[in-house]
């Protein structure tokens, strides 16, 4: 069994629609989490007013579970439909997992 891989990615609010549809659409991928979440970093150059008086950012983080050979692939393809410096990822390893019942 290819280890498996969380391809976890953040992003601005204003991605969230095109990320999600370009995995959606995008046959073979397995499905994803998406999750709400504020961000805090001293980089606020990208911020809107209120979030820069709030002192923190609107972002999204992704959680995709992959083989880890195919997260490139994934990642490709987002290069290739998404223009953006503002997407983050990195990974992270799976120990284990399955069903409770």
């Amino acid at each position: 069994m290819m280890p498996r891989v969380r391809l976890c990615l953040t992003f601005p609010r204003s991605l969230e629609a095109t990320i999600s549809d370009v995995l959606i659409a995008a046959p073979g991928l397995p499905g994803f989490t998406l999750i709400s979440v504020e961000g805090h970093g001293g980089d606020f150059v990208n911020a809107s007013t209120a979030e820069r008086v709030r002192g923190r950012m609107d972002q999204r983080v992704l959680w995709m579970l992959v083989d880890q050979e195919k997260h490139q692939q994934v990642l490709a393809l987002l290069r290739a439909t998404v223009v953006s410096n503002l997407v983050h990822w990195w990974l992270e390893p799976v120990l284990d997992g399955g069903q409770l019942a």
